[in-house]
């Protein structure tokens, strides 16, 4: 992660902390193109863990919060990511692996922030 990758996993963790009551315990974002790809572990709380145990928890646990995550940046637009970027946010895809505890945020912005930041990668 370069510099602006890592400032922006510490916004996500806040904004998701502020939002939802936890944040991720480790995140990790890579810029690609138009996209912000986050991964991110230790997303679950005490009470979605023990859900998770339920015949149908995990199944209902991952459409909930998927659904949910992507509610809040809806209904609350990521101001401070957008003005770290200096891009407009566009859309969210969410996905969750609950026995895993791994989800994946993909931000979806008006630019190529890839090109913007120049992550030096190949």
């Amino acid at each position: 992660m370069n510099k602006a990758e890592a400032e922006f996993s510490n916004l996500v963790k806040a904004y998701r902390k502020r939002h939802m009551g936890k944040g991720p315990g480790r995140i990790t974002t890579t810029f690609c193109k138009q996209w912000a790809i986050c991964e991110m572990e230790g997303n679950l709380s005490p009470v979605e863990k023990f859900i998770a145990t339920a015949d149908d928890g995990k199944q209902l646990l991952r459409e909930a919060r998927t659904q949910w995550v992507k509610e809040i940046y809806r209904n609350h637009p990521p101001l401070e990511m957008e003005a770290l970027l200096g891009a407009r946010f566009l859309e969210l895809f969410v996905d969750i692996d609950i026995d895993k505890d791994f989800g994946m945020s993909v931000f979806v912005f008006d630019q190529d922030i890839e090109r913007k930041f120049g992550s030096g990668r190949s």
